[in-house]
């Protein structure tokens, strides 16, 4: 049984303003948000953690394993006119928002499509809604806000003003994040690896990947 309502994602339209999104609330069926949920991977602290490094399991590995399918891509690129099918892809987990984190960005031009879920149970919280950002100053300049609850979908095309942040918060904040990347993402992280073997470690077992420093 499918975890992903591509039929909801089929039928949300792409926003143009201020850039390419679409937020698809509740992508997670909600027969089956609770067992995704009951199996998330236990994240120490604030930061992104390549799947790699994490113990995953059960319906949670599923799930990851529906959004690399080819459903999910091609729901994917009919929305945004894109061909992803030779693009690299990169997953990364997050189980606790720091004071730090939200700060305004883009992604980095390596990235092609951000896709978040959000996989908190409810968001009462005043802080740690993703703006979608008319502008890079200002975090009240914003089109549209998103809760980071229920297995809520935002799904944007990265460009140089694809500009996205959220009020602080510090505490458990549950989100997987998936890009699709040029070659060049690839490339740049292997640079950075201390050793011939470094980068290796960072690949997910889905295809070949690797951590990224933004996160939403």
């Amino acid at each position: 049984m499918s975890y992903l309502d591509i039929a909801a994602l089929d039928a949300m339209p792409v926003k143009s303003e201020p850039y390419d999104y679409l937020v698809v609330p509740h992508f997670i069926k909600a027969e089956r948000f609770r067992d995704v949920v009951a199996d998330y991977p236990v994240v120490a602290g604030p930061g992104a953690h390549p799947t790699s490094e994490l113990p995953l399991r059960g319906h949670f590995k599923a799930l990851l394993d529906e959004l690399n399918g080819p459903a999910f891509r091609q729901a994917v690129e009919r929305k945004f006119g894109l061909d992803l099918a030779s693009r690299l892809t990169l997953f990364t987990v997050r189980g606790e928002c720091g004071p730090a984190d939200g700060k305004i960005h883009t992604d980095s031009a390596t990235k092609i499509v951000t896709v978040l879920l959000y996989m908190n149970d409810r968001w009462d919280k005043d802080g740690g809604r993703l703006r979608i950002l008319r502008d890079g100053t200002d975090l009240e300049n914003f089109a549209e806000e998103i809760s980071p609850e229920g297995g809520n979908l935002l799904i944007f095309r990265r460009s140089e003003n694809s500009w996205h942040g959220h009020a602080p918060f510090h505490g458990p904040r549950r989100v997987v994040q998936m890009n699709w990347v040029t070659d060049r993402h690839l490339k740049k992280q292997e640079r950075k690896a201390r050793g011939p073997f470094a980068a290796l470690k960072k690949l997910n077992p889905f295809r070949k990947r690797a951590a990224a420093p933004e996160y939403s």
